[in-house]
């Protein structure tokens, strides 16, 4: 376990997570395609947040700086062993083979700053080339490129172009569809799934949470992060309030939406709300499917801008830095208008 702003509650770092749950076929494929050597310099590792893409990036740059020579590379991704050289320098951020881009802590409130800057990006490049003259793999985790500014998006699509002989972009991506095109271009790309419900149980043993996952899998779409937020940030409890209002479409139970509010804009609740956001958007894109999957077209449509409008609410509440607890509590006039 380690101290650092981004990690909830009850996880392990990436980097110093030795196991992985359900994306053994992308092992393999990454283990056959290192081995044979038609391994592409820039990969993008994309799915929804928190079902293991950074672990996977550490794995399989654990397992190339471990067997750097491609032909006498084992032909699965085996767990790194804790103890080993490589797993230590990887844990303690010191190896020199891999640097590990993701947003910056603000020295002042020791907060995560919003986005990756075109500085931390500059970084990069010095990095490659302090190693330039060695023939060791050079690997480059980005995480996550949904972070990056405009700027520091265009200087990561120069280094892509131009990849430095033995170098390996590991691109991670929440919502590919906003990267920059051109970035996608260059990259193969990689879709790991949601975890199924054993999987997504293994991962919570491993990590020693109870959780309820015969009642609570569906809320979690799949992802250790959903879960760990539902067990550790009270998100089974603002799921409940969230879900109970929007299927009694009671817009006037005030003192429901009142509670919701409240303990969304508690100090400390940045997680929880997060997480409520996801999960309000979620509910809703969920709707539209159904609607559009029974062949209700209007109503589908109707419900898709409501998607939009809610989505737009919080982004202006986020640039503005509006007030939590009216936020939520004018979300449901959003939602029902």
């Amino acid at each position: 376990m380690t101290e650092r702003p981004d990690l909830l509650e009850g996880a392990i770092a990436p980097e110093s997570n030795t196991v992985l749950y359900g994306h053994s076929a992308a092992e393999r494929f990454l283990a056959d395609a290192y081995r044979m050597g038609r391994l592409h310099h820039a990969l993008l590792l994309e799915g929804p947040e928190g079902i293991g893409k950074a672990t996977l990036a550490f794995r399989l740059a654990n397992h190339i700086i471990s067997h750097p020579d491609p032909a006498q590379a084992p032909e699965d991704i085996g767990d790194p062993h804790p103890d080993s050289p490589v797993s230590h320098q990887l844990a303690a951020g010191a190896s020199h083979n891999l640097m590990h881009l993701r947003r910056p802590q603000d020295e002042k409130t020791g907060k995560l700053k919003s986005v990756i800057t075109v500085d931390e990006v500059r970084r990069l490049g010095r990095f490659f080339q302090q190693t330039a003259g060695s023939d060791n793999w050079r690997i480059a985790v980005i995480d996550t490129a949904d972070d990056l500014n405009r700027n520091a998006a265009n200087a990561l699509l120069k280094m892509l172009e131009e990849p430095p002989r033995h170098a390996l972009f590991l691109v991670l991506s929440h919502v590919p569809g906003r990267l920059l095109p051109t970035i996608r271009s260059r990259c193969m790309r990689l879709a790991l799934q949601p975890l199924n419900r054993d999987d997504l149980a293994s991962a919570m043993m491993h990590l020693k949470v109870r959780f309820d996952l015969e009642s609570g899998y569906d809320a979690t779409e799949g992802s250790v992060a959903r879960a760990l937020v539902m067990a550790n940030y009270g998100g089974v409890d603002i799921a409940t309030l969230f879900d109970g209002i929007m299927q009694s479409g009671a817009i006037d139970d005030r003192a429901t939406i009142h509670k919701l509010a409240q303990t969304l804009s508690a100090k400390d609740r940045e997680i929880a709300y997060h997480f409520f956001i996801d999960h309000v958007i979620s509910h809703l894109q969920q709707r539209a499917r159904r609607l559009a999957a029974e062949g209700k077209a209007a109503e589908a449509a109707a419900q898709a801008e409501r998607v939009s409008a809610v989505s737009e609410h919080f982004d202006r509440a986020e640039t503005y830095n509006l007030d939590r607890f009216q936020t939520v509590v004018t979300l449901f006039s959003v939602i029902f208008d």
